[in-house]
């Protein structure tokens, strides 16, 4: 790093004489070390899928990087988790604080933003740093799927299917070949698990991935069990066999 950019990347508020905040950046390369993470939309409805590497003897039972919002909304997380967490808290409080004065579900879009804007405040703060975490939101509302990423800039953009996390630029690069909007859901899950198997060093087996699905029919959020998940991966080995590679 050069003596110029090491002062300016000591301050969140300072730019660079190049227009960079060296600090979001820093943030950003946060969650491309992190491990992988998908979001899927499919005529049926969303899934978002993560990998997660426990330890030997650690107790696996609930996701780490999978929450869940409201009834119709959930998260898929890539980056420093701790931040994920706290930026999950704040969703549920808005989107419980929507329903109560709206009586109507939350858009998604509308938690997307609201999440975005937070992020996007502590951007320009000083005494503060950028939430190292990245977002995949996704959600059904009237029947109308979407799904949502949110990145530690303080951007929120609207995607058919996007990966996030460590590998992610060949992980979307394969979505962007192998994706079409007639997927069913349980191909959009087999999609997303071909995904994680090709950023992953672990090609084999499902103890390794978590993954949630919304159904555009139910509108409501649900754990996906690994012997479904084990289901998928079969599929995915069928179908999108570059996801092995």
């Amino acid at each position: 790093m050069l003596p110029a950019q090491q002062g300016y990347d000591r301050a969140i508020t300072v730019f660079s004489p190049d227009g960079r905040l060296y600090q979001v950046e820093y943030a950003i390369e946060t969650v491309r070390r992190g491990t992988i993470a998908v979001g899927i939309k499919s005529k049926e409805g969303i899934v978002i899928a993560v990998e997660e590497k426990p330890r030997k003897l650690q107790i696996s039972d609930v996701a780490q990087k999978i929450f869940q919002i409201d009834d119709h909304v959930g998260v898929a997380a890539a980056g420093y988790i701790p931040d994920a967490r706290s930026q999950v808290d704040n969703a549920r409080f808005f989107s419980q604080s929507n329903k109560l004065i709206y009586d109507e579900p939350v858009e998604v879009e509308t938690i997307a933003k609201h999440l975005a804007d937070q992020s996007q405040q502590y951007t320009q703060y000083a005494g503060v740093r950028p939430f190292g975490v990245s977002l995949i939101l996704g959600g059904v509302v009237n029947k109308d799927p979407k799904v949502y990423l949110t990145d530690p800039s303080g951007t929120y953009i609207s995607y058919d299917a996007i990966a996030i996390g460590s590998g992610s630029d060949q992980v979307t690069d394969f979505l962007e070949k192998s994706y079409t909007t007639d997927l069913s859901l349980d191909d959009a899950a087999a999609l997303a698990v071909a995904g994680i198997y090709l950023s992953s060093e672990d090609k084999e087996g499902t103890s390794h991935i978590r993954m949630a699905q919304i159904k555009t029919e139910t509108g409501l959020f649900e754990l996906v069990p690994e012997e479904k998940i084990a289901g998928f991966a079969k599929i995915a080995k069928e179908k999108f066999p570059q996801g092995d590679k």
